[in-house]
């Protein structure tokens, strides 16, 4: 699976699990400050995360990612 890939997998749930105004989802979109992403809403993220991609992610994971792009990255590193 090619980061494109998982750009539009991640945007699917994040459109309509979450829904995330599709024309914030753009690479370098700030998950908390331009997505209003609360933390509650991480956790979801980190379920829909496993469930989609098929390997554990914890919260702790989630710390260091700010943006879209890095989620990708990071979903990238573990597939």
């Amino acid at each position: 699976m090619n980061t494109d890939e998982i750009r539009d997998r991640v945007g699917e749930f994040l459109t309509e699990e979450l829904e995330i105004d599709p024309s914030k989802l753009y690479g370098d979109s700030r998950l908390k400050e331009d997505m209003g992403i609360d933390s509650l809403e991480v956790v979801d993220i980190v379920v829909l995360v496993e469930q989609a991609f098929g390997f554990r992610m914890k919260a702790e994971d989630f710390r260091g990612i700010k943006t879209l792009d890095e989620l990708c990255s990071f979903i990238a590193s573990r597939i």
